[in-house]
Parts: C-alpha cells; structure tokens; sequence
C-alpha cells in the first residue's frame, strides 16, 4: 500500500530552541528510530528491515562507511543509520502523476525536507527542452537521448560524470570504464567536496590516500584524538567503538569548536546499562580549538616533543623508526622548533596551559590514533594541517603498528570504494595500463575535471552534458547560485536516483531521471539475486544483499542503467568510434555481476580472487603497505616529514569565521527531519549559533533575526537571508549554521590549496539585521 506523503512544506514556521543535550543515544535514539521505519515503512516491516542492516548476510547501511565489527550485535544500527533506511525503504511514491501535477518551478520553490518526503521514483522521467513538466519515458528512449547528446559534443571533455558515495564497486567499476571509453576523465565526486584532502596530504606523506588503522586498533590505543568532527550524529556507530576503547583503557582527546553530545556521554542504546544509566563520558579532555586551528595545535605538539626528546634523549621520539622509515626529519624538526607560542594560541584560541595538559597526555601515551573529519578537511590550508598531523605521529612511530595511526573517518558507505574502483579525474598510470590492457583500448591520460572545474566548466560552456550517479549534486555543491546557473546552462543534465531532491529541479535544458533500486531491495536477475559489494572507511570490503520487493517494476540497478547507457552511447561519438561497443560485453556484466568482479580482479590490486574471498563471513581487508609492512610508497621511498608554514586564519573586525555542518536529522545533503536535539533546535533549520558576546558586540541578541553576508576577495555579495540567531558555546568569532542552506556562502573559488576542496569550515562573513521577526509557533 502506497503511502501519502506530507502535502504541506512546513519550513521554519514552527521553529523552538531549547537547551542543547549533555548525552548522546540512549533511549531518545531508539525511540526516534523505531518512529522514522514505522512512519515511512510500516511498524513489522520496518522491523525486520533493521534487523538486516549491516549484517553479514543482511545489506550494508546506505548512511555512513563506518565499519562493522566482527561481533555484530542483532540491531548493528545507528540512529541515523535507521532514519537513512527508512528514506529509501519508505512505502511513499512519486509517480508520473505526481509530475504531471507539479512543475519545475513548484519544485525548486520547495524546500529540500519537503523533497526528499514524497518518496521513492518509480518511473523513468524526461523533461523535453522548454517544458516545465517532467514526463514518463521508456528505458530504451532515455538511454537514446543521452547518446544522442553525447553524440553531438564536439568533444569528450564537454561531459561530466558525477558520482555520490552510494554506488557499488560494482556500478563505479563499470561507470568509470564507460566514461573512459568515451574519451574523458571528467569523474568528479563527493570526494572533492569533503575528504579531497585528506587523500592529498596521506598519498604524499605515506603513499595511499587512505587511514592506516582498524578497528582493532582503536581499541587497543592508549589515547584517541577526534578531531573536528562529529560521531554522535554523523557516524555515531564511532560512539560504541570509542566506549569500547576506554573500557580497555584509553583516553580521549575531542578537538572541536562546538561542545558535541556525543563526545560528552554516550548512553549506548545496545546494552540495557546505556539506556537506563549514565552513559560512558567518552572524552578526558575536550579542546574547544577556533575554526582552522588544528595546524597550529599539532606543530604545538610537534614542538613540545622535541624539546621533551632534548630533555631526555632516547626516551620521547622513535629515532629508530624515524630513521630506517622516514625522510626529512632534519628539514621538519628545524621548523618545528620555531614555532611561535603567540602564533599558535592566536590561531588556536586556547591557552598555554590547555595545550601543556593535552600534551601531558600525549607523553603518557605510548599507541595513539587521530581520527578527523571534514573540520580538517575544508580549509585553504587543510593539506598542510593533516600533515602535520601525519608529522605528529611519525614522531613516535605511531604508523604501521598496533594500536596507532591514522583515521580519516569518511562519509557515505562507500566513498572510499568509488575512489579505488577508479573513480578519479586523477587517474594513476598504473590504473590506466591494467584498465586498458583488460578491455582493448587506449584511456584518455589528460587530468579531468574535479567537482568545482566541472562547475566552472558548465558555467563556461565548456560542459554541455552531465550525469550524475546518485547523490544531490546541487545540495553538496559549493556557491548555491552559480552552481544552479551552470546546471541550466546545459543541454542535457541526467541524474541516477532513488528519491526526489534538489538536483531534480535544476535541470539544463533537456533533463532525465533514471530511478534505480536502492541498497535495501533485492535485484533480480535471470541468473539469480545479484550481489553488489562495498568498502568501509577502514579497507574492508563486504557483500551486500537488499531483500525488499522494489519499489517499482519499472526500476533497474545501477549497473543495469550504467550497462543501458554504455550499449547505447559507445560507438556513435566520433571520438569513440575505435572502440566497438561489443569489445566490452555489457549484457554479460548486467546479466552477472560475478563477472563485473572478475574483471575488477584483473585490473585493481587487492582485490584478487573477488568472488571467493568477498563471500567468506565478513569479507576480506585490502592490503595497505604502511600498515601491513611500515613500507611507504611514495616519490621517496619512505614516511615524508613535511614543513608546512602556518597558516593563521585572521578575520576583519566586526566578521565572524562560519562553519558549515550538519543537523542531527540529516545526513550530507538528505534531511530527515528538522529537527537537531542534540544542540536544541526542533522543528526548523534556518539558525545561526554564535556566542552570546559576539552577538552583543553587534547590538543583536538571541533570537534576532539576521542575514548573513559571505566576504571574498571576488568583491560579489553573497548572502542568506533570514536567519534566527541562537546563543550557544561557540569559540568567540566564530559562527556555524547548517548546510545546504548556507552552502549560498561558499565561494566557488574558496578551495583548499593542493586538494581544490571548498573552504566550507572558513567562510568570512558579516551579519546585517533582518527586517520582521521570527515566527512564533
């Protein structure tokens, strides 16, 4: 039985701000998550849709890449975890009626809650060149407008082929491989707008742009750094693994600007003691950094362990390890030694004395792990920042050994699998010879564009064609209004989707919409269910079955749409005519996806013998030479010390340094609800948090309504209107509110040095009275 969705869009109508929470789970997360799969999947089978999430023959979550341990508790879920199931398990449909009664224009005025609750696509849908209405359209005639558009570019590089964290191994292996054979390395992904840097600073300084740990690892460490990032709400599976690590001993370190829940307590909803105690106060120590702090807190370290190793020679630093597995120590240690105490507790915000006590810590500790988010990753200087972190721990030779190393803690459930399936408009040379040599053709070896040049692309002409396998690329994208202006300024945009959002209703001038089954439905084939498989943000890659009926007949997976297109598209480019689309045998790839693996087998290293090893219980971890052998395969042989100057984020008077982030119902771009309990809000999103005495310097006080203004040095106003402030711990000049809707504020040409990430943790802005008030309920 199709149910009806929400017909009013409520935005911030009813909105209340309370006191924010000093725990994070308990009860309040079961209770919120049994009521998201009731009211979207019906009570029993919500139930039992849960109960398969993250088991080993159930489906991996379609929410974050947090790993599963190998003892699996019966409900191996999270909160948001469920919330993301119940979104794509729901019972509500958009079908060709519901387009036929609602036109673009009526969708781009809705908000993106409103979107996102109408349900699931069931219906391939186009929207013809000056129509205002999408309208159904059969398979095979979508798959011919997307040839016949690409047919008529005057070159390759005039498409773009966007990816979300969602897609298998399996669709990414053969969506890359297709994009290839058309002549172009245009693979931008969400990878650019969030852990970009991360994966430039490690491939540098370690050799593989991935974390070097475990799980295991994390709990045998002695001490744990978490590092500009949230757990409690947007991996908060990290919760159960951090109490587990202090059960055994460790101690915790959170370094972020706002006070989070969930590093405060955790009140761990899998144990009947975390429902009805206290809960597990999870951080020994907590940092309250100002935003773009971190670098100058590590050399802080950095400096304070070589002076502790002058002190007492052979007892602080790993001079062994330092030696035999290092370079560029010399050339670090100098710098280091010079780093200025004003201008680390000016960039950091802290006093000497906070800094000398977590560094007591680091003394004590013998095995240290840093996890980090994107509060690393989304500055101008965050390559530089997350090497020094990899300086930090190389000190000590905490890389490549038990219980230490490093933890970039991705998002999507499989944006680390995308990436090693090829997904890159930086492909290796490597990749290219084994991917050209399996298939019979030549790949194109010119660099394409990442996520903001495929923007500045479109904006230009340059990219007349793009595609996007899943995600909201709209909604993740940085300066909302010229992302939206170079979308309209092509002539065919197509989006591979589960359910209705933003990217939807800002279409170039032809648009497509190819629903696809989601994670928790069984995909059919003649030859029998069909298995797809994903990497976890610690190297472990694992089957996936869905079993729920889908949602339509009329769906078909995303290998199945990716194989469509390519027998459609390949060989009727003229830039592509010397590959013959039968050289790849896509039937046989779509028919059985063992064979997809086959030939990922042969092509990435790692992954031999797929088939068997990825059906043993739990699947199989993929090696990683620093953390497997301390071998570092970078340009020198060895670990790479690093000096980085630091980078000081200083704002003019009378501004303030904003943040953009996440509420506790939302995960990246989908909003569950509007609700954010964890800091207060309920039933809205349009909320600003400052610290109280920054708002009374600016004559305003709690509940004032604001616009906020994005200052660049382009000169072009950027603004967000109509804004409700909300006094609360935030490091004096700095701000946060939450994204999508502030992503207005982030120029396009705000990126991070190296990595091209958008500065999205770094936006200066100015606050200006708004006139009216804020509604009451």
């Amino acid at each position: 039985m199709t149910r009806k969705a929400p017909a009013e869009d409520p935005g911030d109508a009813r909105l209340r701000v309370g006191p924010p929470k000093d725990y994070a789970a308990g009860i309040p997360a079961v209770t919120s998550s049994l009521r998201h799969a009731g009211t979207q999947m019906g009570a029993r089978r919500g139930l039992l849709t849960l109960l398969q999430v993250n088991q080993k023959d159930g489906f991996d979550c379609p929410g974050c890449a947090w790993p599963e341990p190998e003892h699996r508790h019966r409900a191996e879920f999270c909160e948001n975890g469920a919330k993301a199931v119940a979104e794509e398990a729901t019972l509500r449909r958009v079908t060709p009626e519901f387009f036929a009664e609602h036109s673009l224009e009526e969708f781009a005025g809705r908000s993106d809650y409103w979107l996102g609750q109408q349900g699931r696509l069931t219906h391939p849908m186009y929207r013809p060149a000056g129509s205002d209405h999408y309208r159904p359209v059969s398979w095979e005639d979508a798959f011919a407008v997307v040839a016949r558009e690409l047919a008529a570019l005057d070159h390759p590089d005039q498409a773009a082929f966007y990816t979300s964290g969602r897609a298998s191994n399996e669709a990414a292996f053969l969506y890359q491989l297709l994009v290839r054979m058309l002549g172009t390395n245009n693979l931008p992904d969400c990878s650019n707008m969030c852990h970009e840097s991360s994966g430039s600073a490690l491939v540098e300084t370690i050799g593989i742009g991935k974390g070097s740990v475990s799980l295991e690892d994390l709990y045998e460490a002695d001490l744990i750094f978490v590092v500009g990032q949230n757990p409690g709400t947007n991996h908060p599976r990290m919760l159960s693994a951090l109490e587990r690590a202090k059960q055994r001993g460790a101690r915790v370190i959170a370094v972020n600007p706002l006070p989070e829940a969930g590093l405060l307590r955790f009140k761990n909803p899998q144990r009947p003691a975390g429902l009805v105690g206290g809960g597990t106060q999870l951080a020994d120590l907590f940092l309250q950094i100002r935003l773009g702090g971190d670098q100058a807190l590590f050399q802080a370290f950095n400096r304070l362990l070589l002076e502790a190793e002058d002190d007492a020679p052979g007892t602080v630093l790993d001079t062994s390890f330092i030696t035999t597995h290092t370079h560029g120590f010399e050339a670090f240690a100098e710098r280091a030694r010079k780093a200025s105490w004003d201008d680390v507790l000016e960039a950091t915000g802290l006093s000497e004395d906070e800094i000398k006590i977590a560094f007591q810590e680091v003394l004590a500790a013998e095995k240290v792990v840093v996890c980090w988010a994107m509060g690393l990753t989304q500055h101008r200087h965050s390559v530089p920042t997350i090497r020094e972190v990899v300086n930090f721990l190389l000190l000590r030779g905490n890389i490549g050994r038990p219980g230490a190393g490093l933890c970039p803690v991705r998002g999507h459930s499989n944006v680390q699998g995308d990436r090693t399936m090829g997904i890159h408009e930086k492909p290796g040379e490597d990749f290219l010879d084994a991917l050209g040599a399996e298939f019979g053709f030549e790949p194109p070896r010119h660099h394409g564009h990442d996520a903001v040049e495929t923007i500045r692309a479109m904006r230009d002409g340059r990219v007349k064609v793009f595609v996007g396998l899943g995600g909201n690329f709209v909604a993740a994208a940085p300066d909302t209004e010229v992302t939206e202006q170079a979308l309209r300024g092509c002539r065919l945009t197509v989006q591979i989707s589960t359910k209705l959002n933003r990217s939807h209703a800002v279409t170039g001038e032809q648009a497509l919409i190819l629903p696809c089954l989601g994670r928790t439905e069984a995909d059919l084939r003649p030859s029998g269910p069909q298995l797809v498989t994903v990497e976890d943000s610690m190297g472990m890659v694992h089957l996936s079955r869905g079993r729920l009926a889908p949602a339509s007949d009329h769906l078909r997976s995303e290998v199945a749409i990716i194989c469509g297109m390519a027998r459609a598209a390949l060989g009727t480019h003229a830039a592509t005519s010397a590959v013959p689309a039968g050289q790849v045998p896509w039937e046989d790839f779509e028919a059985d996806y063992d064979r997809i693996r086959d030939r990922i087998a042969r092509v990435i290293p790692g992954f031999e013998d797929f088939n068997e090893r990825v059906r043993r219980p739990g699947g199989f971890t993929l090696p990683h030479p620093p953390r497997d052998e301390r071998r570092f395969t970078t340009a020198t042989g060895r670990a790479n010390f690093t000096v980085n100057p630091l980078d000081i984020l200083r704002v003019p008077e009378g501004r303030l340094l904003l943040q953009t982030l996440r509420s506790h119902d939302q995960y990246n771009t989908t909003i569950y609800g509007l609700d954010d309990r964890y800091r207060g809000i309920h039933q809205g999103r349009r909320v600003l948090f400052v610290h109280e005495d920054d708002l009374a310097a600016r004559g305003l006080a709690d509940g004032d309504l604001v616009d906020i203004v994005s200052e660049y040095e382009d000169g072009v106003e950027r603004r967000a209107p109509a804004f409700r402030t909300v006094a609360f711990p935030t490091p004096r000049g700095c701000c946060a509110a939450y994204f999508p809707e502030t992503n207005v504020l982030v120029p396009l040409d705000s990126t991070a040095a190296i990595s091209n990430t958008p500065t999205s943790k770094s936006v200066v802005v100015r606050l200006e009275r708004a006139a009216g008030v804020w509604p009451t309920p």
